[in-house]
C-alpha cells in the first residue's frame, strides 16, 4: 500500500508538473501574441499619425479664405510676409487717389451746378468757377468723377489679385524647384534670309 500511494503520488506530482509547463506555454504564447497584437496596432497607429500628418499639406482653400477676409493674411498664411506691406501700400495709393479725385469732382461739381444756376450774379462759390467757364468745369466734373470711379474698380482689381495671389503661392507651397532649373534672357543675333541683314533678338533658355 505504501509504494501504491507513493507511485500514485509521484504521477501526481508528474502530472502536475507537466500540466504546470503546459499552461505555462500556454500563457507565454499568448502574452507573445498579444504583444504582437499591441506592436501591430502601435505600427498600424503610427503608420496613420505618419499619413496624417502628410495629408496635413498646406491648405490653398485657407489661403483663398483668409484673404477673403482680410488682405494680407493669406500671404501671411504662406510665410510671404514681405508681400504683406505690397498689398496694403497698393490699397493705400488708391484710397489717395480716389479721396483726392473725390474731392476735385466735388468741387467742379459745386461750381459748374453753381454757375448754371447763378442767376442773381451771386460771388462764385470756389476758385474753380472763379476760373473757368461752365463748359470747362463740365468737363473737370465728368475728368475727376471717371477717374473717381476707376480707382474704386481698380481696388476691387487689386483686391481679387491679393486673393489669387495668395491662392496661387498656397498651390505652389510645396513644390520643389530643382537646383539644376536655370532661366538665361540674353541677346542674339539671327542670320537672315539670303541678300538680308541679320536681325538681332533676344534669346530665352530654359535649362532643367
Amino acid at each position: 500500500m505504501k509504494k501504491i500511494r507513493e507511485f500514485i503520488m509521484k504521477t501526481w506530482v508528474v502530472k502536475f508538473i507537466l500540466f504546470s509547463i503546459i499552461v505555462f506555454f500556454i500563457i507565454k504564447t499568448g502574452i507573445c501574441q498579444n504583444t504582437e497584437t499591441v506592436d501591430s496596432l502601435a505600427s498600424h497607429a503610427e503608420i496613420e499619425t505618419v499619413d496624417t500628418v502628410k495629408l496635413k499639406v498646406h491648405s490653398p482653400t485657407k489661403a483663398t479664405l483668409f484673404s477673403l477676409v482680410l488682405p494680407g493674411l493669406g500671404q501671411a498664411y504662406n510665410k510671404k510676409y514681405w508681400k504683406i506691406p505690397i498689398v496694403y501700400a497698393g490699397f493705400g495709393v488708391l484710397y489717395y487717389f480716389i479721396r483726392f479725385n473725390n474731392k476735385e469732382y466735388k468741387e467742379f461739381r459745386d461750381a459748374y451746378y453753381h454757375s448754371i444756376t447763378n442767376v442773381d450774379s451771386l460771388p462764385p462759390i470756389n476758385k474753380y468757377e472763379e476760373q473757368y467757364n461752365t463748359e470747362s468745369l463740365l468737363s473737370a466734373k465728368n475728368y475727376y468723377r471717371r477717374n473717381r470711379d476707376l480707382c474704386y474698380i481698380l481696388t476691387g482689381v487689386w483686391y481679387l489679385l491679393n486673393v489669387v495671389d495668395a491662392a496661387v503661392d498656397a498651390h505652389l507651397f510645396t513644390w520643389e524647384v530643382d537646383e539644376n532649373l536655370t532661366f538665361k534672357l540674353q541677346p542674339a543675333i539671327y542670320e537672315g534670309l539670303i541678300g538680308y541683314r541679320p536681325n538681332g533678338g533676344i534669346k530665352f533658355t530654359i535649362q532643367f
